[in-house]
């Protein structure tokens, strides 16, 4: 795998509400220790990390909503913010993909010279596969370590209902069959990044 040396990791809404039972049955228990590992060799390495928020409105039930406990980063995340040597960004956002943010995320990554990032966190088929959509479109080569996000299990029209892994095959099948990204795992993203 050839990663540039100012590849950028973009660690999508891992935040405390999504331990609610809100959501459901979750896939995936081993996200966050590939999410920690990602996060650590990405600053060890002095590549930039982007650490994205989701801000729900306050008047919301959603356990992600602003003012709420759940809105917070996970432990494990709040612990690594700012101990990098390389670039770090804070994004809020309020819907599903990274690049619809403050502040501009498409702007930040263009002004550093940027041309790929990878992106982790939660939820698999939601605002991580979102954000890998729009950064295949926006001309970026986007990795996608389906073992470092989770999501959750989820019902659609006609009484059809998917599980998280299930949807998370699809979402991998989708991304990387389409070309707007090339499904990875952690274990290949940290190998690279240490190599280089």
């Amino acid at each position: 795998m050839d990663m540039a040396e100012n590849a950028a990791l973009v660690v999508i809404d891992v935040q405390k509400g999504f331990e609610d039972e809100f959501w459901g049955r979750r896939n995936n228990p081993d996200a966050e220790g590939n999410i920690a590992s990602l996060i650590d060799a990405w600053q060890a390495s002095g590549r930039p990390v982007v650490f994205v928020q989701h801000n729900s409105p306050a008047d919301s039930q959603s356990p992600l909503r602003t003012g709420y406990v759940g809105n917070d980063l996970k432990e494990f995340v709040a612990q690594r913010l700012g101990k990098g040597s390389g670039p770090e960004l804070r994004v809020t956002k309020s819907v599903n993909s990274a690049f619809y943010g403050e502040p501009d995320l498409d702007a930040w990554l263009k002004g550093a010279g940027i041309g790929q990032f990878v992106v982790a966190g939660i939820q698999t088929n939601m605002c991580n596969e979102i954000t890998a959509r729009m950064g295949g479109n926006l001309g970026y080569e986007v990795f996608f370590p389906l073992d470092a996000m989770h999501t959750f299990d989820l019902e659609g029209p006609f009484g059809w209902k998917q599980t998280g892994d299930e949807l998370a095959r699809s979402t991998a099948v989708s991304l990387h069959g389409g070309g707007f990204a090339k499904v990875v795992t952690t274990g290949e993203l940290v190998a690279a990044a240490t190599a280089a």
